[in-house]
């Protein structure tokens, strides 16, 4: 999400002069205030309820549902807080140890940002929240699992439209939230022997929900979570995990992904694999620590980002450990297989669904793609266009396209081969984001990843520059409609219900109908399931690309969003690639674009 800096940073010289209102609520809103009789007790203690903001709701903000995971909690699973009693203090943001950037709030800060003190959550009902039962909706934040804060996202509105409670939850992050290393699991007991401790808060998460969400006017009987990119990846691991019988009832991945590594591989001693990178053999190397004689204690004593910039310095491609299969939270047959096994089914209802354009998020600053033209001596954003805009609009269709057969299809079949029954598929395809003289947005943005949020969320994301990114339009209003509907019915019932008047017909194997998430009157259902080895035999056809960038591009299919499938890659199109290091490739071209203009990436 870092990458958008400079798609969204571009617009706004442009953004003050332009007035915007309508489409998700553009109106100022009152500041928030205490709401009466909004005060409610809860384990955690009393926790007050906010009204303002323009929608007919109540927030009650940084809620700890569990103790601060520092010191010698650090590493270990969540512990259940002592009752108080007393008021919940007010915090002022609370966000998990990250690098700063966007997504966070907080681009431009140079240091990392962000506490081990982070256990906390928000949650945002209607006003007649004493008096009903809603649907419970439990959302979970992406950023690679790496970076994200529940306070990026305000679901007011989807709370008043679709009358539901909303619950936004932080979890730990990066080495914090996923670390494997004899010091910390050989003398462990119960779920602290766990690599998974992200994961841990979020199921910490989901029992405090399940013991307290009623005072909230939610039925904790009725739970959907629902999460985005590394959001989607942990709503597929919660599916799988033995520790979250009777947490929640319904389940929607928005861009999810299911790669996962084994304990071996997430230490990955002596660069054993020399294609993980960011081992914690490797970061504790680069954190000055000697990483085979450390003990708990040492390790627990770190300074936290002085940890975090020793695990940036260490250089990441296509992947670092994070979920780990540990055979605790993570069956140790690993995710992606374990989502097929009958035996860890929760047979839950479960939407899953991409967009059209997901990598055109990171693409859309690739210099090798797209040419930024400098501007009064680089005092103003660069004029972007796309160099080749075939070959940009080709890659991004089959690496998208791939995103879909690995981050929905496949997880899709593999739950109904579990006994699942009921599944839906989706793909947003919606990309009338306003152009302007700097940023052709349609073009080089299109429906990228993470830009379906703000149309289920009700409101747009990163400020006024969201709401050039999300113009006032009645498609825009439309789709708006559409998706709330659809979360909303799904929370309420198990089933979206219609879409635009016409039923979404269920996902199977043998009929993978898709709905799209688009303007009216287009296309709005395919029945393809794009599997990779079907997007391996389109990437082999004639095509504009060079055999050097048909390596790159395969490689690029075969090793993201489901485990590298590194045999595939040897041995596509009879061997062609089998002599390319796609890797020091990769390395050489952006090291050359690095020479040429200062860094591989627009600034």
């Amino acid at each position: 999400m870092n990458r958008l800096r400079l798609l969204l940073g571009a617009v706004t010289i442009t953004v003050a002069a332009v007035a915007f209102s309508g489409a998700f609520g553009g109106c100022s809103a009152p500041p928030p205030r205490p709401a009466d009789g909004a005060v409610v007790l809860t384990e955690s203690g009393f926790a007050t309820g906010f009204t303002g903001g323009g929608q007919p709701v109540i927030r009650w903000l940084d809620i700890p549902y569990a103790q601060a995971p520092e010191g010698p909690l650090r590493w270990k699973a969540p512990r259940r807080l002592e009752p108080t009693g007393q008021p919940i203090a007010p915090r002022d943001g609370a966000m998990c140890v990250q690098a700063s950037g966007e997504i966070s709030g907080t681009g431009g800060v140079e240091q990392p940002v962000g506490k081990e003190d982070c256990l906390y959550l928000d949650i945002v009902a209607p006003e007649d929240f004493g008096a009903r039962k809603y649907p419970v909706m439990f959302w979970i934040h992406g950023g690679g699992n790496t970076s994200g804060t529940k306070n990026t996202y305000d679901f007011s509105a989807l709370a008043a439209r679709e009358q539901v409670v909303v619950v936004t939850v932080n979890y730990r992050l990066g080495p914090f939230g996923w670390l494997t290393h004899p010091a910390i699991q050989s003398g462990a007991t119960g779920l602290d022997r766990s690599s998974n401790f992200g994961h841990l808060d979020l199921i910490a998460a989901l029992q405090w929900v399940q013991r307290n969400v009623s005072q909230f006017g939610g039925d904790p009987e009725n739970v959907t979570i629902f999460g985005e990119s590394a959001g989607g990846h942990n709503v597929y691991a919660l599916l799988v995990t033995p520790l979250t019988d009777g947490l929640f009832h319904k389940a929607i991945s928005q861009s999810g992904y299911t790669a996962s590594v084994s304990p071996r591989q997430a230490f990955n001693q002596e660069l054993e694999f020399p294609r993980i990178d960011r081992g914690s053999w490797s970061l504790l190397k680069e954190a000055g620590v000697a990483p085979t004689s450390v003990t708990a204690e040492s390790l627990r004593a770190l300074d936290a980002y002085d940890l975090l910039a020793a695990y940036y310095r260490l250089d990441k491609d296509h992947i670092a450990p994070l979920t780990t299969s540990d055979g605790i939270v993570i069956p140790a047959v690993g995710l992606a297989a374990a989502l097929a096994d009958p035996n860890r089914a929760k047979r839950v209802p479960v939407i899953a669904g991409s967009n059209r354009d997901e990598v055109a998020l990171w693409l859309g600053l690739n210099r090798y793609f797209v040419e930024g033209e400098s501007l009064l001596f680089g005092l103003l954003p660069p004029k972007m266009r796309l160099r080749d805009s075939s070959k940009y609009q080709y890659w991004i269709d089959l690496r998208s396209r791939g995103w879909k057969a690995r981050g929905v299809d496949m997880p899709l079949v593999s739950l109904r081969n579990a006994g699942y029954s009921e599944t839906w598929a989706y793909r947003f395809d919606w990309d009338e984001t306003a152009d302007n003289w700097l940023v052709p947005f349609s073009s080089i943005l299109g429906a990228a990843h993470a830009t379906e949020i703000a149309f289920v969320m009700g409101a747009p994301m990163y400020g006024s520059i969201g709401r050039y990114m999300y113009p006032d339009s009645e498609s825009a209003r439309e789709l708006t409609d559409v998706m709330m509907t659809a979360w909303g019915n799904f929370a309420r019932t198990g089933n979206p219900g219609e879409v635009r008047g016409k039923p979404w017909p269920m996902f199977t194997d043998r009929a993978p109908h898709t709905v799209l998430f688009d303007s009216p009157g287009g296309e709005w259902l395919i029945a393809e399931g794009p599997t990779l080895e079907g997007l391996l035999r389109e990437a082999a056809e004639p095509s504009m690309l060079t055999g050097l960038e048909r390596c790159l591009l395969v490689w690029e299919l075969v090793t993201n969003i489901g485990d590298p499938a590194y045999q595939e890659y040897a041995r596509w199109d009879d061997g062609a690639c089998r002599e390319v290091d796609a890797r020091a490739e990769k390395a050489r071209i952006s090291g050359e674009l690095a020479q040429e203009y200062g860094s591989a990436t627009l600034p």
